[in-house]
């Protein structure tokens, strides 16, 4: 869904048995094989709204929702800027893409299939203990529900209290991170919080904090 379809509202999802053009950040490629969860949502663009961007927390929140009731939710942590991983293996991906005055979700879940990625952990639903005969349909029902209590939250209150939630649920301050910015060198430096913003706050080897705005994350 790369063009909002003007009969498109916010609120609808739409859900793919499998995507032959699996796509994650920066471009990258990503197996999308029959099994799992594959689904998009639009949201509208409001004057008084948080930054777009600021979705992915939302999207977050609300997929991790939906997983703990399927899977040990101690077992669950959020990492910046859009993945969600259990037991330190991804489990879900997600992707805002703006078009003209809406933004589109993309996420991808794995439910009962482990996709083979290489370089990186990768873990599915059905691998964590999940019930075989749960389905993808009825993850996106209670992944979307949740997305719409978070949405009007994010609406009423701004950004600050999905930031709140989103810390409790991320890794534990003073993590080790390694930020691949790919215009520059690597950085590495224990993690530190978010900003208000929503940027990751890094705190260098030598003490001196800094805010990440952009990168791909690596934990330890």
């Amino acid at each position: 869904m790369q063009q909002k379809d003007p009969s498109l509202t916010e609120g609808l999802w739409l859900r793919a048995e499998r995507q032959s053009g699996g796509k994650g950040r920066l471009g990258r490629a990503w197996e999308s094989p029959v099994g799992n969860l594959y689904c998009s949502t639009v949201v509208d663009c409001r004057d008084t709204d948080p930054s777009p961007s600021t979705l992915s927390f939302v999207t977050a929140l609300a997929v991790s929702d939906g997983i703990a009731a399927h899977i040990e939710p101690g077992s669950i942590k959020l990492k910046w800027p859009n993945d969600i991983l259990v037991g330190g293996a991804k489990i879900c991906g997600i992707l805002l893409e703006r078009c003209g005055d809406h933004v589109i979700v993309g996420t991808g879940v794995n439910v009962s299939v482990t996709p083979e990625v290489q370089d990186r952990q990768v873990t599915s639903l059905l691998d964590e203990g999940a019930d075989p005969e749960l389905s993808a349909e009825t993850l996106l029902q209670e992944i979307a529900a949740s997305f719409a209590q978070w949405l009007s939250l994010w609406r009423r209150d701004g950004l600050l209290p999905v930031l709140q939630e989103w810390r409790k649920r991320a890794h534990a301050e003073g993590t080790m991170l390694t930020i691949n910015k790919h215009s520059s060198n690597s950085l590495i430096g224990s993690y530190a919080g978010l900003s208000d913003e929503g940027a990751l706050r890094l705190r260098k080897p030598d003490g001196t904090l800094i805010e990440i705005h952009a990168g791909d994350v690596e934990i330890g």
